[in-house]
């Protein structure tokens, strides 16, 4: 794998070990020390409040990847549930997921989500259920055209002539056959939740003060651009470092297992 993404990784995964061996406080604010530059002490400075922003993107991270995991846990469970049910049965079922999928399509993903977050109050709850609103469709039409994909071949229908029940053939031939592509399509998924739970943070309507988020942080750095370069400058790289990495990993995967000729 490219060594920029290993070493994306390994940097991460350096700052969660340091948080969890010496769990320091990222709230703990230094007035003499406002906007400083990276120094030893602060090896990327601090914010407006005096606060350690490598602390603080540590804690970040720690809050999205709840937050990531959660909805995809959500989003996934929903989806595959639709998408093989509505695959394996067919009908006017089928039709009407069909029709609710392509529904969802045609608004933007993240204008869902911020419609809702913003019908809802803040927090990480309702941030949860507002990503998760429309995160399910791509997981849907998935699971849906592995499905009727699956269910035309000739062992399941090998299976269905020995009398198996269809509970018995989706748990053992069905769901199986999923595995493989909805991984790939998670960790896109993935991709796309950090854009999006950063960007409702940087408009408010996203995890509020004090708990560190990336998107509320970049917000707070924009102020100083011209005094503390380094505040956005750091925030915006780890943002876009992860989701760089998260991508190329989907790529390889998919290069992988060779999803698109199943």
């Amino acid at each position: 794998m490219n060594k920029l993404v290993l070493f994306i990784a390994f940097f991460w995964l350096i700052g969660i070990t340091i948080k969890l061996l010496f769990g320091f406080d990222s709230n703990q604010m230094v007035f003499s020390e406002i906007l400083i530059e990276p120094n030893y002490s602060s090896w990327l400075g601090r914010d407006d409040y005096g606060r350690d922003i490598f602390h603080r993107l540590i804690d970040g991270f720690i809050n999205s990847f709840e937050i990531i995991f959660l909805v995809t846990i959500i989003s996934s469970f929903i989806g595959v549930l639709i998408g093989v049910i509505a695959g394996y049965f067919g009908g006017k079922l089928d039709q009407f997921v069909r029709y609710l999928t392509t529904l969802f399509m045609a608004f933007p993903g993240i204008l869902l989500a911020i419609a809702f977050a913003a019908i809802l109050s803040p927090g990480k709850a309702n941030l949860i259920f507002a990503l998760s609103i429309g995160g399910w469709v791509g997981y849907a039409r998935l699971a849906r055209a592995q499905t009727v994909l699956i269910k035309n071949l000739d062992f399941v229908k090998a299976s269905e002539s020995m009398g198996s029940s269809n509970k018995k053939i989706i748990v053992n031939h069905v769901l199986p056959s999923l595995k493989t592509p909805l991984i790939v399509e998670a960790t896109y998924a993935v991709a796309s939740l950090i854009i999006a739970e950063a960007s409702l943070s940087f408009i408010g309507l996203g995890l509020q003060a004090p708990a560190a988020s990336w998107g509320g942080m970049m917000r707070d750095s924009v102020r100083f651009l011209l005094v503390s370069p380094h505040y956005a400058l750091f925030v915006g790289l780890s943002i876009m470092s992860l989701v760089y990495c998260i991508n190329f990993f989907g790529d390889y995967l998919n290069h992988k297992w060779d999803v698109t000729k199943n």
